[in-house]
């Protein structure tokens, strides 16, 4: 991994990508950020700094999607330059990824735009880059393709994402013989902890989720060989603007972190 502004990245930890699911202040953000960077500096964990700037993918009308993209994205990249931290968030049209790339470093794919051959044109055109995480209803033989897209633009920066697979309505499941199978496309493998415990299309119009599991899914996917992990996290879950129920408590980062180092340090 040779992101820009990326810190230890020869302490042969596995690296991370965390953050709050959506901009919602810049206070907010500067707290997850200082802290996660404490943490990490200490763990000599590898750290991008995430945060949504707008969330396009909502059940309800009503639900929060974003402060404004440019006022976003600015506080995204003001937290990035405050701790020294490279940044990523999702794109939606090939019109946000011209936009985006001017503030963050990694330009995020999310699942269920994978197969958008613009999009994925678009970003990799800019050069950043590229996270795209598999579709929920898609093989990981089949990111190949996904991959093949943006290599075709010359841009080579490309990392996949594992967030699980739909198991019928309300439920998602993670095969964790993805990650091998789609490290076999020559790119790093991350699996995106708290996405795959999400509980989609609930009745009442919000994501539900199993944030209990998180330490277990992370084993695990750190056990199967996963190059990073992928942890939206939250001072107060309960009260976030967008996917609490499936988002870590920021004070429980620090020894997930520590337990995760160690089942990487026993596997080399």
């Amino acid at each position: 991994m040779k992101i820009d502004k990326i810190k230890y990245t020869d302490s042969g930890n596995f690296f991370l990508l965390a953050g709050p699911c959506v901009v919602e202040s810049k206070e907010n953000l500067f707290e997850i950020a200082s802290r996660l960077n404490e943490i990490c500096n200490r763990l000599q964990v590898p750290l991008v700094l995430k945060a949504s700037y707008k969330k396009a993918n909502r059940s309800k009308l009503s639900s929060f999607t974003g402060i404004g993209n440019e006022k976003a994205l600015e506080i995204l990249a003001l937290a990035g330059e405050k701790y020294g931290l490279p940044t990523v968030t999702d794109i939606h049209t090939e019109l946000e990824a011209a936009l985006a790339a001017k503030y963050v470093d990694v330009l995020q794919i999310p699942a269920f735009l994978c197969r958008q051959t613009d999009l994925l044109l678009a970003a990799g055109e800019t050069g950043k880059w590229v996270n795209i995480k598999k579709g929920q209803f898609v093989s990981a033989y089949s990111m190949k393709f996904a991959v093949e897209k943006v290599k075709q633009t010359g841009n080579n920066n490309i990392m996949l994402t594992e967030r699980g697979t739909t198991f019928g309505y309300h439920d998602l499941v993670v095969d964790f013989r993805n990650i091998p199978e789609m490290q076999k496309h020559e790119v790093p493998v991350v699996l995106d902890v708290t996405h795959a415990l999400q509980q989609p299309n609930q009745e009442s119009g919000v994501t539900g989720g199993r944030p209990d599991l998180i330490p277990t899914i992370a084993a695990a996917g750190i056990a199967a060989g996963a190059n990073g992990l992928f942890i939206e996290t939250h001072p107060d879950p309960k009260n976030a603007k967008s996917d609490g129920a499936n988002m870590l408590q920021l004070d429980m980062m620090e020894p997930l972190l520590k337990k995760l180092i160690k089942i990487h340090q026993a596997l080399k």
